[in-house]
């Protein structure tokens, strides 16, 4: 999946001949594909539960909230750009189409009850308003992405604690409910969302103008200007698309997880980012895609649900987690100078 990706991107069109260079400037897929099947080996070998079908299905079901999240950073960081204030949005999106809901009586929270299709419309309208001061924040004023959605991060954090402060809300909209913990003839529903979204941001970058002009943008951002593209434009909607991802994510995520509540995402901001950047999109932009971030979140899932398998110490996990990622950013910089050692 993910040399099909990048295959499509257009900085790769041209790769150096012979089989020690290609493999080189092809080492940022390669290495997560060979280690998606080296954990899963070891976890099947280690654990016989793991390598079950109905396993299958929990990693799936596990690495949903994270792919949807996940489809509108890629955008962003093909963009060279980042988005800190993913889980934040997602949180509150999540927060808010609760919030917009009628609960039950044992629910200690003065919201506002509307009928599901309104409380959808206004949570969705909610995060693509944040995406857009992202966007006017990153695009008209000049703020760089990573202050300015770390700003936002803290905004999103802000509302969630005023609309439930501190309590927890349960129900969601009914179409809310069946999408995030439903099933359709044994598959989750909130499997079938992620898979398309993966699909749609998969064919948007792939075959349309709009996904070529984000590589582009990411690629070489003086040169897209100097082709007459509206870079600004281009940077202005992966932000909003990446907050309306967030936004589906927090909403299907609330469902499937049973309640909405302060900081319940909180941890999606890490998982999304490597799962980005894992899979090999490359951090500087205008390489990578959907099918390397399918393979990241491959990686994520395995490893976390294997660990699991293998009843490891969960400190040990959450610091495996983060040398996984620090090998992934080393390969993600490596591979950036052998590119740059070869324009040369």
């Amino acid at each position: 999946m993910a040399s099909s990706d990048s295959a499509t991107s257009p900085a790769d069109h041209q790769r150096p001949r012979g089989l020690a260079p290609f493999l080189r400037s092809q080492m940022r897929n390669i290495a997560p594909f060979l280690t998606l099947i080296f954990l899963s080996a070891f976890f099947a070998i280690a654990s016989p539960s793991f390598a079950t079908i109905d396993n299958v299905g929990n990693i799936l079901t596990q690495v949903s909230v994270t792919g949807i999240i996940a489809v509108g950073l890629t955008f962003v960081i093909l963009c060279a750009e980042i988005d800190l204030s993913i889980a934040s949005i997602a949180n509150v999106t999540g927060i808010a189409v609760a919030y917009f809901t009628l609960q039950e009586s044992y629910v200690n929270i003065a919201n506002i009850p509307m009928p599901g299709f309104a409380a959808i419309l206004l949570a969705l309208a909610l995060c693509a308003l944040l995406g857009l001061v992202n966007a006017l924040g990153l695009t008209v004023i000049g703020i760089p992405s990573f202050i300015m959605t770390l700003a936002m991060m803290q905004i999103a954090a802000g509302v969630s604690a005023l609309l439930v402060r501190g309590q927890i809300a349960y129900k969601v909209p009914p179409l809310i409910t069946t999408l995030g913990s439903g099933s359709i003839g044994g598959i989750p529903w909130i499997v079938i969302v992620a898979a398309v979204m993966l699909l749609g941001g998969h064919l948007v970058l792939t075959y349309t103008r709009f996904g070529r002009y984000v590589y582009m943008v990411g690629g070489n951002r003086e040169a897209a200007e100097f082709a007459g593209l509206n870079v600004k434009l281009i940077l202005g909607s992966v932000m909003v698309i990446s907050a309306v991802c967030s936004g589906i994510g927090g909403m299907l995520g609330v469902a499937h997880f049973g309640s909405a509540q302060q900081n319940e995402f909180d941890t999606y901001l890490l998982d999304s980012i490597a799962a980005v950047v894992v899979g090999g999109t490359s951090l500087f932009g205008g390489r990578g895609g959907i099918g390397n971030t399918i393979v990241g979140l491959f990686v994520l899932g395995v490893l976390n649900n294997g660990l699991d398998h293998v009843n490891i110490d969960s400190f040990l996990k959450i610091l495996i987690r983060g040398l996984i990622l620090l090998v992934a950013l080393i390969i993600n910089v490596y591979a950036q100078r052998l590119r740059e050692q070869t324009a040369e």
